[in-house]
């Protein structure tokens, strides 16, 4: 077996560097997170004695960048790092190329490992966002497939001796699927048990996530205590969902990558429900616990929300692009939406001569075919700065103009003759 039945000895792990300041700890322990196991005392009072913890944070790369539903968790783990403590990023590399079943009505799609890895590419800067991977205190950057690439058949039926069916269908998606009659296939019964098995290879103290990785993180503790006899700790963190309760993920569409540029990012915020506003603040930013109080009791005394959300808005662009651009983005978007104006960086396209408009905006990136066009046509949501919107698929631009690209996107034409 490539696992040890007994943990390291190492000793009472006390570090000097580690902060124990309590009300950093408490903050720690409370803001954004849902649970903790086995509880909060257990953890806070390693933290107070000064044990240096390691904790990882597992992203499976089905997508090609992160999004504010992975950086909740990131943000939490920065603060672990920062009092001292030692953290780690894993590339779900192996388990990506299967999918993660949770939350899923049906079976996900799987994908290569070259696949898996072209998605990663971007995460580690991305997560430097938030983690120092240099320093005093590095941050330390996995893959899973090191230690899963590596298990054969018999380590793997190993493993699932200590896991019964019974435990695998008390998962809701599970349950649901079979009431539907929806097929639940034996590979998506392995995945938490590839998860947990993680936290064994690396032997890790805890471990953080969003609060539906629940039942695959408390699998990890189970297969830690088994294995190695040693108490795994497990943070999860709420979810940043909709005025439906639904989480906000790349799935639905509704999610703000990391990737997205501060007037998009700016104008994704706006557009979300204003129940979404204290939670936003209180997952997403750095804003102090006290002033979110008070912003969440103005809003309960019947202030105006939008004030709010701008703020929100502008604190969590500050925090991808920095504060510069997040006064710009605020800028831009009271120009563009409360005044009816046009963004000063919108993109600009030179014609010589009338052409297509379609082909205009296929060129510039604004439509992603004249499918695409064609749709927005018919949606109404192609027009020049001023004027109707166009009904003609064949809509010539014969003169120097502004066109609005759906509500956010403009595009300047200038035509020389």
């Amino acid at each position: 077996m490539i696992w040890s039945k007994k943990a390291k000895k190492e000793g009472n792990n006390e570090d000097n560097s580690v902060i124990r300041d309590e009300g950093r700890i408490e903050e720690l322990l409370t803001r954004g997170v849902e649970n903790i196991y086995p509880s909060k005392d257990f953890l806070k009072k390693k933290l107070l004695n000064g044990e240096r913890v390691t904790l990882y944070l597992g992203i499976d790369p089905t997508g090609s960048t992160l999004h504010l539903g992975h950086t909740i968790p990131l943000k939490k783990l920065k603060e672990f790092q920062d009092l001292g403590h030692g953290v780690i990023l894993l590339i779900g590399d192996f388990t990506g190329m299967i999918g993660d079943p949770t939350d899923k009505s049906a079976t996900r799609k799987k994908l290569t490992h070259a696949e898996v890895l072209t998605n990663a590419k971007l995460y580690k800067k991305q997560a430097s966002t938030f983690l120092n991977f240099e320093g005093s205190n590095p941050a330390e950057l996995k893959y899973n497939s090191e230690w899963l690439g590596k298990l054969n058949f018999g380590d793997v039926l190993e493993l699932s001796s200590l896991v019964t069916v019974d435990q695998m269908l008390k998962r809701d998606m599970f349950e649901n699927r079979m009431k539907e009659g929806k097929p639940i296939y034996i590979h998506e019964f392995m995945y938490p048990l590839m998860q947990g098995f993680d936290s064994v290879a690396m032997n890790v103290d805890g471990e953080i996530g969003g609060n539906d990785q629940t039942f695959n993180m408390l699998m990890g503790r189970d297969l830690l205590k088994t294995l190695k006899n040693k108490e795994k700790f497990v943070v999860t963190c709420k979810l940043l969902t909709d005025s439906s309760g639904k989480k906000m993920g790349k799935t639905d569409g509704n999610a703000v990558s990391a990737n997205q540029t501060a007037p998009d990012m700016f104008g994704k915020v706006m557009s979300w429900s204003d129940s979404l506003i204290p939670l936003g603040f209180e997952l997403c930013t750095f804003v102090p616990t006290e002033e979110i109080k008070k912003i969440k009791a103005g809003l309960d005394a019947g202030e105006n929300p939008r004030d709010a959300k701008v703020r929100l808005a502008k604190e969590i662009v500050s925090v991808y692009h920095g504060s510069l651009a997040a006064e710009r983005a605020v800028a831009d978007f009271e120009s563009t939406f409360a005044k009816g104006g046009v963004p000063e960086d919108a993109p600009v396209a030179s014609v010589n001569g009338s052409a297509k408009l379609s082909e205009i905006l296929l060129e510039n990136n604004l439509v992603k075919s004249k499918t695409d066009f064609k749709r927005l046509v018919d949606e109404g949501a192609i027009s020049e700065i001023g004027q109707e919107p166009i009904t003609s698929y064949d809509e010539i631009v014969i003169k120097s103009s502004v066109w609005r690209i759906g509500k956010k996107r403009f595009l300047k034409v200038e035509v020389s003759k």
